[in-house]
């Protein structure tokens, strides 16, 4: 018996250490601090799930620093909160679940939201579901699923925005300090701007406050736009300030400028700041929520499935989790079983670096050259033309064997302003990439990077197009993605096939061969933005940028979709706004000289170009297109067409049946206002 103990001793002895050892590798959420819980709706029933809660507060995470799935994030262990190997972060939260989560459907749907606010909800079921007293008509919730919006952006600014809670960092206790860089460009005259990423005429980021004012580093610069070369404003010209009841006093988030700021320019600050925050932590939180939600039966929104998903910035945050490992806990399961990445373009982001600034985009005329469309782009690994490195957006998860059912969905904004292409090309743009088995690709012709106000309108402030902005709504494509994600993940059931334009057919084109057609009084973008090769300095690979702004040099490939002659795009998924068309729909839009630049692009805009009513009008100004006279014998011929199309949508599972009325209470609203 004793020689059987001791035989045996040691592989106790062994187990317990890796039970211990284990313990001290695993992410966990420490404690969840709720600052209110209500019911939605009043206690309203929604279907077999019945009453859902709302609940609103703030969850603690403990990261191990030398587990190896932590060990991409930049600065982990440089964090001063560092205590016996862990560090702790915080993100505030919001959910909505089933009171009785065992009603639900067993699927979580986990948004990181936009700079901190929260937009899916609305998007989907419309209401205002902020106070939880306005569901819309409440499609979420009547199909049973959890919804988690979890905040993962240290910069979030603003009242009510969830935010991030992460440590700052420093070496060996000594403060870290470094470069950060900002732009913009303005559609009116301002005397100071801030140092925050100002997007919409509101402060989307706040930034970091300059820590040596006066440092030789500081500089000022100005340039016409992305390309063009830039002009040093003296430094006598400008200083650090803010201007505070009518006096100008120093201060370390605002640059005065002597003149002022002009709008149509693109002006560029860089200074000095310290302390940088561990940005990168984020990926972890949304990562060990999403594991602890599946396998802690403990867990205030307990779920069976977990969908990643994210919209513009938020998207990018998705494709960059992807790449960065970040699917793969700290166990070597599966984090997210399916992603749904809208409008991200080609984008990752500056989310995991020294001095990160998670806001920062990429745009027309603002945000230019910051570590957001960088090799690689494809689901598949692919070849850089000018480097030779070989690589995949998807290698981390393909090696871990945790690769999740993916969405990217794109509008045709994205092809213009966000590189789209470049997700399903080679490298060297000379022809379509493979896309995986577990990968889809969508192209929702003629959508803009967000929906378009209706009736069709231009935008006012910071949105001043030539041209109104594309109305088209992305709402029932949602709806119906988020179903065919839940079958795909939870039975296998395929979801539509991939729909983009190609080299192959030529419905995905060059530039100078896009063959857009000459229309009376519009202009045409003379450019569209792409990838180009950046250079941060020799720390870069580690996340520690040392050189700003980036060595620019090669650049990938532009390709756009090809257009018919009406000028809509002749591919992809496309509502019957453009299969039964009223007007030319564009994913672009060129500034209103009234906010200078009028040849540049306006960020996320669409353009509306109607149709001409009747023969005579046509022939009048010249337009090639065919008048809606031409195109119609009426409301009827209309309307039954534009059926026919939403029919083929639904049987082709883009579109729900349930939508349909709603689809053609549209149609109704846009004959009548193109003919008004």
């Amino acid at each position: 018996m004793f020689r059987k103990l001791s035989c045996l001793l040691p592989v106790l002895i062994s187990a317990l250490l890796f039970a211990l050892f284990a313990k001290t590798l695993s992410a966990r959420v420490e404690r969840v601090e709720i600052a209110s819980r209500e019911d939605v709706l009043d206690g309203k029933v929604f279907g077999a799930a019945g009453a859902y809660e709302r609940i609103v507060g703030t969850i603690y995470f403990s990261v191990p620093v030398n587990n190896p799935h932590n060990a991409a994030i930049v600065d982990l262990k440089n964090a001063v909160n560092l205590r016996n190997g862990e560090v702790e972060f915080s993100a505030d939260f919001i959910a909505i679940q089933p009171k009785n989560p065992k009603l639900g459907n067993g699927s979580l749907l986990l948004e990181n939201p936009n700079r901190g606010r929260s937009g899916i909800l609305r998007l989907i079921d419309g209401g205002d579901w902020n106070i939880a007293k306005d569901g819309g008509d409440a499609w979420l919730l009547r199909q049973g699923f959890t919804f988690v919006t979890l905040g993962w952006q240290w910069d979030a600014a603003g009242a009510g925005a969830l935010t991030f809670h992460a440590p700052i960092a420093r070496e060996n206790g000594k403060t870290i300090t470094g470069l950060v860089r900002g732009d913009l460009m303005l559609s009116k005259p301002m005397e100071e701007i801030p140092l925050g990423h100002l997007t919409g005429g509101t402060i989307g980021g706040t930034e970091y406050p300059v820590s040596a004012p006066g440092d030789a580093r500081n500089t000022l610069t100005v340039r016409d736009s992305r390309n063009a070369p830039r002009q040093l404003i003296p430094r006598l010209q400008w200083q650090f300030a803010h201007t505070v009841d009518g006096k100008l006093v120093p201060g370390d988030r605002f640059i005065h400028l002597d003149g002022g700021f002009q709008p149509g320019k693109i002006y560029e600050y860089v200074y000095v700041a310290s302390d940088p925050v561990v940005a990168g932590g984020s990926f972890a939180a949304f990562r060990d929520f999403a594991s602890w939600a599946k396998h802690d039966p403990n867990a205030l929104t307990p779920a069976e499935r977990v969908y990643g998903e994210g919209i513009s910035q938020n998207g990018r945050f998705l494709r960059d989790f992807l790449y960065q490992g970040f699917n793969t806990d700290e166990e070597g399961r599966i984090a997210l079983d399916g992603v749904l990445a809208h409008v991200a373009g080609a984008g990752r982001g500056n989310f995991n670096y020294r001095f990160a600034q998670p806001s920062r985009d990429a745009q027309p005329t603002s945000s230019v050259f910051y570590p957001v469309d960088i090799f690689p782009f494809t689901d598949e690994p692919e070849t850089d033309p000018a480097t030779g490195v070989k690589a995949g957006l998807l290698d981390r998860p393909v090696a871990d064997k945790t690769v999740p059912k993916i969405f990217f969905s794109n509008t045709s904004y994205e092809y213009w302003g966000r590189a789209a292409a470049l997700i399903h090309i080679a490298a060297d743009g000379k022809h379509d990439a493979t896309i995986s088995s577990n990968v889809r690709i969508y192209h929702f012709t003629g959508l803009q990077h967000f929906s378009g106000p209706w009736p069709p309108a231009i935008g006012k402030g910071d949105g001043d197009g030539q041209e109104p902005q594309s109305p088209l709504a992305v709402r029932y494509f949602w709806r119906a993605m988020i179903a065919n994600m839940d079958a795909w993940v939870r039975s296998g059931t395929e979801p539509p096939p991939s729909s983009y334009p190609r080299i192959a057919d030529g419905t995905l084109a060059p530039l100078e061969k896009w063959a857009f057609p000459k229309l009376p009084g519009v202009n045409l973008p003379h450019e569209a933005n792409g990838a180009v090769h950046l250079d941060f300095g020799p720390e870069w690979k580690q996340g520690i940028t040392t050189v700003q702004p980036p060595k620019v040099s090669a650049a990938f490939p532009i390709l756009v979709p090809q257009v018919d002659s009406d000028g809509n795009e002749k591919d992809g998924v496309r509502l019957p706004e453009i299969t039964v068309p009223l007007a030319t729909i564009t994913g672009w839009n060129l500034r209103d000289p009234s906010i200078g630049a009028p040849t540049e692009r306006l960020a996320f805009e669409g353009s509306w170009i109607a149709f001409p009513k009747n023969a005579g009008e046509r022939q009048k100004t010249g337009d090639p297109r065919l008048s809606i006279a031409e195109r119609y014998t009426g409301e009827e011929d209309y309307l039954t067409r534009y059926g026919r199309a939403v029919d083929e949508l639904i049987h082709q599972r883009w579109i729900l049946p349930e939508d349909r009325d709603a689809m053609m209470a549209r149609a109704r609203q846009e004959w009548t206002e193109a003919l008004r």
